[in-house]
């Protein structure tokens, strides 16, 4: 019972990944959906809070977008998107133009 129980705890936080420890930490929501932006320096890392249907997902990557610029204040490069997993919209990372 308790390796369920941590792993439910675990899956409720949002974690950078390596890259971004240290990164300013910012909670978004755009369309509904709550993200979580690690923004450091010309990049900047979206992670999707909560559980989405596969037909609720076709939004979430230009929301990621969204979101990555509202958090960090920059423009986000377009085509810079990468996941770990192509197609996944629990997590991506973004190239940014900070200049003003």
């Amino acid at each position: 019972m308790r390796p369920i129980l941590l792993l439910l705890l675990l899956s409720a936080c949002a974690s950078p990944a390596p890259e971004f420890i240290g990164a300013t930490r910012t909670k978004v929501t755009r369309g509904g959906i709550d993200f979580v932006v690690f923004h450091a320096g010309s990049r900047a890392e979206v992670v999707r809070m909560g559980y989405l249907s596969r037909s609720a997902r076709a939004p979430v990557p230009g929301l990621m977008a969204e979101a990555a610029a509202a958090a960090s204040g920059c423009r986000v490069i377009a085509n810079s998107m990468k996941t770990g997993i192509p197609g996944d919209t629990g997590e991506a990372r973004f190239g940014l133009d900070c200049r003003s």
